[in-house]
């Protein structure tokens, strides 16, 4: 059965990659967003916040590459929403397919497209004077945690791709998400904020997940941050796993 499974994700998922390389426009866009603030922040408004001892762009990368994780997931919900609606599972249905391989191939494809994003930023960001000491583990250990990101973040993705009315309502979603990072240390310390907005900034997971990514880049003991960074990532794709399957197998029965 596990042998089946894989081998109709991969079917799936070379179709699905198969439409992201006819419409490479999609993570071009997804791509724009975050690199407009990278460049907006670093150079017109970094000048007048205090980072500390690094260059703001390198403080401020962490956060960028969450915003682009949560901006690429809104193609996810939408071309599982156009699946949906094209009757494509349907299709499926009717044919020897293991019912999860249809929703694990656009979790996958989200993952390799938000992967190849995340490094156009990165090397925008060195070009922008972004540097870091980090060796080979410390990377592993960012990507490890970019990864887990996005997959907790493209399940939750799959929900309103499920359910959504209309294509913009699928999409739409992703924007509290892109939101987030600003109420957190992805821009500036949350010490310098009023107390309540403070409070939830220093207990929402954009915090923890961009100080140990600094951290990590730094190549500073990240203590016990990574582990809450980890315990937010998998707590949030544990659920978001839950009800997507819940509701997928509504769907098709």
């Amino acid at each position: 059965m596990s042998g089946h499974f894989v081998a109709d994700s991969s079917v799936l998922l070379g179709r699905s990659l198969r439409h992201i390389t006819r419409s490479l426009d999609t993570i071009i866009t997804t791509t724009i967003t975050p690199i407009a603030m990278l460049l907006l922040f670093t150079y017109v408004l970094g000048g007048a916040i205090n980072a500390g001892s690094e260059s703001y762009v390198t403080y401020l990368l962490p956060g960028i590459l969450l915003i682009t994780i949560a901006s690429g997931i809104a193609y996810t919900a939408f071309r599982l929403f156009l699946d949906l609606k094209g009757g494509i599972f349907e299709r499926f249905q009717s044919m020897p397919i293991a019912r999860s391989a249809v929703l694990w191939a656009h979790v996958l494809t989200s993952v390799i497209a938000n992967l190849i994003s995340v490094v156009v930023v990165v090397l925008v960001a060195f070009a922008m004077g972004f540097r870091t000491s980090a060796g080979p583990l410390a990377w592993l250990a960012v990507l490890g945690i970019l990864v887990l990101f996005t997959l907790a973040l493209t399940w939750i993705a799959v929900i309103p791709g499920l359910t959504a009315k209309s294509a913009d309502g699928a999409s739409a979603f992703s924007y509290p998400l892109i939101f987030l990072p600003f109420v957190s240390s992805a821009f500036v310390p949350t010490a310098t904020m009023p107390g309540p907005v403070r409070a939830f900034a220093e207990h929402q997971p954009v915090t923890s997940i961009v100080n140990t990514i600094r951290d990590l880049f730094a190549e500073r003991p990240v203590g016990g941050g990574i582990w809450i960074a980890l315990a937010w990532c998998v707590g949030i794709l544990v659920v978001a796993y839950f009800f997507a399957n819940v509701i997928y197998r509504r769907k098709i029965s």
